[in-house]
C-alpha cells in the first residue's frame, strides 16, 4: 500500500529524519541531554535554568506544573509531576529539533525556472527578478510561512495574547510586575536579547519608554522569527515525497 495512505505515519517519519538528519540537530540534543539530567541533579547549580533555554518557547508550559526541580519529592504524586515536566521538556526539545532540521535541511523542491537560470552556461537573472527577489516581494515570501499555516497563526495568536496581557498591566492597570515574562518566554530565546536590552534602559537610563518600546519591539521580531520557523516546519511536513519516475 503506497505510503500516501498513511499521512500521519508519513508525517512522524518526516518528524524523525528531521530530528536527526544533521550534526547540527544531534549536537542539540546531546546538549538537551546532558543540560537535563544536569538540572535534576544539581536542582541549586546556576545550569538548572539551561534546559528551560534549550526548550523555549513551548516550555513556558511547564511553569504551571506544582513542582520544580529543585523541590523535595515527596510522594508520589511529586514523583509524577517531576516527571511529567521532565517528559514535556523532552517533547519540547525534540519540536525545537524538528524546526532546526527543516531549516537546515536540503530543499526538496524543485528548481525554479530563475535558480536554474543560475547555473554555469545559462543565463543569468535579470535586474527586475533581482529586484523583486530584494524587494517587498521578497520579503513577504520570506514571511511568508508565519502565516500560511495553522500552527503559525496560533502560535501568533498566542503571543499577540502574551503582549496584550502585558500591555494592559503596564498602562491600565498601572502594575507591571512580572507581566512581561510571559511575552519574553512567550518569543523565547531570541526575545532575552530584547530583554536584555530593555533592562538598561529602563533603570540605568531612566527611561521607561525606551525600555518598552525596545521590549515590544524586540518580542514582535521574536514571535515573528520563531513563527516563520514553525510554519517552515509545516511546509516540511506538508511537502510531498518525490516519486521514483517509472520508465
Amino acid at each position: 500500500m503506497p505510503s500516501t495512505s498513511h499521512p500521519h505515519r508519513l508525517r512522524l517519519r518526516r518528524l524523525a529524519v528531521l530530528a536527526r538528519d544533521s550534526w547540527f540537530v544531534r549536537g542539540y540534543l546531546a546538549v538537551f541531554g546532558v543540560s537535563l539530567v544536569a538540572m535534576f541533579l544539581f536542582p541549586d547549580s546556576d545550569f538548572a535554568a539551561v534546559p528551560l533555554l534549550l526548550t523555549a518557547p513551548l516550555c513556558t508550559v511547564a511553569l504551571f506544573f506544582p513542582l520544580d526541580p529543585g523541590a523535595a519529592v515527596n510522594g508520589a504524586a511529586d514523583v509524577l509531576a517531576l516527571g511529567a515536566m521532565g517528559l514535556w521538556l523532552a517533547v519540547c526539545a525534540l519540536v525545537n529539533a524538528c524546526v532546526l532540521g527543516a531549516v537546515t535541511a536540503r530543499s526538496t523542491t524543485p528548481r525554479t525556472p530563475t535558480a536554474r537560470a543560475s547555473r554555469p552556461g545559462t543565463a543569468a537573472p535579470s535586474s527586475r527578478v533581482i529586484s523583486e527577489q530584494r524587494g517587498p516581494r521578497g520579503i513577504r515570501r520570506v514571511l511568508a510561512p508565519a502565516v500560511d499555516n495553522w500552527p503559525s497563526r496560533g502560535y501568533l495568536a498566542v503571543v499577540a495574547a502574551s503582549l496584550g496581557f502585558f500591555l494592559h498591566a503596564t498602562y491600565v492597570l498601572q502594575d507591571a510586575g512580572f507581566a512581561a515574562i510571559w511575552p519574553v518566554m512567550t518569543t523565547a530565546p531570541f526575545s532575552i536579547l530584547a530583554l536584555l536590552l530593555a533592562g538598561p534602559a529602563e533603570f540605568y537610563l531612566s527611561l521607561p519608554w525606551l525600555g518598552s518600546l525596545i521590549l515590544l519591539t524586540g518580542v514582535t521580531l521574536s514571535g515573528l522569527i520563531n513563527a516563520v520557523l514553525l510554519g517552515r516546519l509545516a511546509r516540511r511536513l506538508r511537502a510531498r515525497e518525490p516519486r521514483p519516475a517509472i520508465g
